[in-house]
Order: C-alpha cells, then sequence, then structure tokens
C-alpha cells in the first residue's frame, strides 16, 4: 500500500497541533505501509519527504486574501504531484484541496483529517478577509467529496456534521490524536528553567500556545489577576495572528507586571526538550482554549505528570478527567464574533480558582499529574493510533 500524506507543516516547518501529529503519525505509519509526505515550503531531510511545493510567484502580495491564494496555487502542484499512490490523506483545510483534486484526477481514495474547522474559528476573518471565505469553501469542497473523514475527537465529529450536514456521517470516523510517550516524559531538571529565567524554587503557572483568539492567551491573563498565589505566570507564547491581539496581550503582561510581577512571557522559539522540562516542573498546566477540537497541548503536559486546568470545549473533555487528572472550567460562548466566553468576567474568575485549587494542595497536584501520565499511556500511544489508521485505509481499498 502506497499512501501519500499530503500536510502543509512537516519538520522542521512546524508550528501547530496538526504538524506535531502529521509528523509522529507518518513515522509511525512507515512501520506498516509505503508512506511518502508531500510537503509545503522547502525541502526537507527526511527521507519519508517526496515532494514539497512552494506557492506561485505570480500570487505572491501583502493583501489579506493572497495567502489562501497562495494556497490553492500549492494544492494545485500538489495534485499532479500525487499520480500513481494508492490512497492520499491530507491534513487540514490547507492540503485537503490537493487531496480533492488528485482522488477526482486519479481515482483514488481520499482520506481527510479534519484537525480544526474553519466556521468555527471567526476570528480569521480579521486575519485573512476574503481568503477566510475561500478557506471555507475548500474545507467545505473537501469534506463533502472525501472518502473518508478522520475526526481527532467525538466532539470534533458532532461539529463537523453540524457545521457541514451534507457531509456523511458514516464517513466520519474518530480517531485520536497520540504522542510519543518517550518523548513527553517527567525531566526534574532545571537547566533550561534557569537559562530561560523561569525561578526553578518557586511553583509556576505554564500556559504554551499561540498568540491567538482560539487559544485564550488574553482570557488567562485575565484570570492572573485573579490569582491568590503569588504563583510564578510563564507565557511560552509566539506567533501573533494579528498586530491587534499581540498588542493586547503585551498591555495586559504589561499592566500584570506592575501589579503583582513574576509574569514571565517567552516569545522565543523553545527547543522541544525545554519545553518538556518546562512541563514537567510547572505546578499546574492551563489550556484557555475557546476551541479545541482535540488539545494535544493537554496530553503532552499530562505525559509530563502534570495537573491541567483547562476550557472544557471540544474535544478537551475526552482527555482532562475533571478531579482526576486536572480541572474542566465550564465554558458557555457568548455572542463574541470570536467565539469568547458569554460572561467573560466569571469565567477568568472561574480559570484563576481551579488553579489556585491546584497551586493550593500540591499533594493532589502530584496524584492528578500521575493520573495524567497513566491515561496517556492507556489511551493515546502512537502505535495504537496508526494502526487504527491503516485499518480505515485498508478498508477503502
Amino acid at each position: 500500500m502506497r499512501v501519500a500524506v499530503c500536510t502543509r507543516e512537516f519538520p522542521p516547518e512546524v508550528y501547530g497541533g496538526a504538524g506535531v501529529h502529521v509528523e509522529y503519525l507518518t513515522r509511525e505509519l512507515d512501520r506498516l505501509v509505503d508512506v511518502e509526505v508531500h510537503a509545503f515550503g522547502a525541502p526537507r531531510p527526511s527521507p519519508l519527504v517526496a515532494r514539497t511545493y512552494q506557492p506561485w510567484d505570480a500570487l505572491a502580495g501583502d493583501r489579506p486574501h493572497d495567502a489562501a491564494l497562495e494556497v490553492l496555487s500549492v494544492d494545485l502542484a500538489m495534485a499532479a504531484g500525487l499520480e500513481g499512490v494508492d490512497l492520499i490523506h491530507s491534513h487540514t483545510w490547507y492540503a485537503g484541496m490537493a487531496g480533492h483534486l488528485a482522488a477526482m484526477t486519479y481515482g483514488r481514495p481520499h482520506v481527510t483529517t479534519a484537525h480544526s474547522l474553519e466556521p468555527l474559528r471567526p476570528w480569521k476573518a480579521e486575519q485573512l478577509g476574503g481568503g477566510y471565505r475561500l478557506s471555507s469553501w475548500a474545507e467545505r469542497t473537501a469534506l463533502a467529496g472525501a472518502d473518508a473523514v478522520v475526526a481527532v475527537s467525538h466532539g470534533m465529529r458532532a461539529d463537523l456534521l453540524r457545521c457541514y450536514p451534507d457531509v456523511d456521517p458514516a464517513r466520519v470516523h474518530v480517531v485520536h490524536n497520540g504522542i510519543d510517550t518517550d518523548e513527553y516524559r517527567p525531566d526534574p531538571g532545571s537547566d533550561h528553567l534557569v537559562a530561560l529565567g523561569v525561578d526553578p524554587e518557586r511553583p509556576f503557572v505554564l500556559f504554551v500556545g499561540r498568540i491567538t483568539r482560539q487559544k485564550g492567551i488574553s482570557l488567562l491573563l485575565d484570570a492572573v489577576g485573579h490569582l491568590g498565589s503569588d504563583a510564578q505566570v510563564v507565557l511560552l507564547a509566539g506567533s501573533p495572528d494579528t498586530p491587534e491581539i499581540e498588542s493586547e496581550v503585551r498591555d495586559k503582561v504589561a499592566t500584570l507586571t506592575d501589579r503583582r510581577g513574576g509574569v514571565l512571557w517567552i516569545d522565543d522559539l523553545v527547543p522541544r526538550p525545554a519545553v518538556v522540562q518546562l512541563m514537567s516542573r510547572a505546578s499546574v498546566f492551563v489550556c484557555p482554549s475557546v476551541y479545541e477540537p482535540f488539545g494535544l497541548i493537554n496530553v503532552e503536559a499530562m505525559a509530563c505528570e502534570t495537573p491541567v486546568v483547562a476550557s472544557a470545549v471540544g474535544g478537551i473533555p475526552e482527555i482532562v478527567v475533571d478531579g482526576e487528572t486536572g480541572h474542566l472550567v465550564p465554558f458557555e460562548v457568548g455572542d463574541d464574533p470570536y467565539g469568547g466566553p458569554a460572561d467573560p468576567d466569571r469565567f477568568a474568575r472561574d480559570l484563576a480558582g481551579r488553579i489556585d485549587e491546584v497551586l493550593g494542595d500540591p499533594a493532589s497536584g502530584e496524584r492528578m499529574g500521575q493520573a495524567g501520565r497513566a491515561r496517556v499511556l492507556e489511551r493515546f500511544a502512537w502505535p495504537e493510533i496508526a494502526a487504527r489508521t491503516v485499518e480505515l485505509y485498508r478498508s477503502l481499498l
């Protein structure tokens, strides 16, 4: 079985959970089938990468919608490069149209994994302008035409069928994301902490994620203002979606620094071993996302034996067991065009209360961390996930 995996992200160009998923899934698939990666961007050193593709120069520009047009140009070139494979597996809307067009052209099955849904990310209109309508059209077309759709959680499956009622429910399969439990494991060291400016002798709250409306970093900063603890707050956050949200985060961090101190914002690219050590040494990991189809970052933190406090949205309740591996904070979506909570102040206070609860009882936090790693080992290891994926492939051939 020769499988082509189509993706925007692949190492070393990985900036989100979808890229991490593709990196590890292809590694495991390579043990089971003949897999080749077709990726956006520059050539890669990996032997798994068959070809890479660049956008058309004629479409280059700085208008918000130019980026979406460039993506579609890559999809066209990628589709032309997929002749001869037995099955195509695309990831996200970025590569979904390449899989869709290749399936039509060569008569091969197309599997697409939905890592998020454009209708549930309205803040992207702020980022892409008319390009958001293009990305939404591309996603809808690829999902409706695919032979099989992989949803990364049951919550994601429900959202997908609600947003796209023309997709046949029988073709939507749930296969969770996975994690390398040897790479993400407790690291008791402190060298990376010290190098990054974190005091290893003081408890700290950790956030890891992009600066985007989706990840809720602004909501977390509001919650920090309500914390009863003087614990450090470490924000490993970069790649802002827009100058406006970057400015908003910068202003809130400055205000908190004046009021309480102890807020460390790291916006540099940090190597994975340092991230693992930060996760391992954090007293609590916080995921305040307003939308999270799966929430791989929570699995990574749990694998490092750290309790998690997270929004009860999307696939997160399938990962974090409330009261056992951390705490879930209720989240009611309001009329905010960016998907924010109905009562932002209440959510911030609830989030702060759960964080304080973990910080105030280190023994309970330690038990939650241990239960979290046990859950990851049982449910989210890559070999099982790759085997389920290949089983799906075989059902289509």
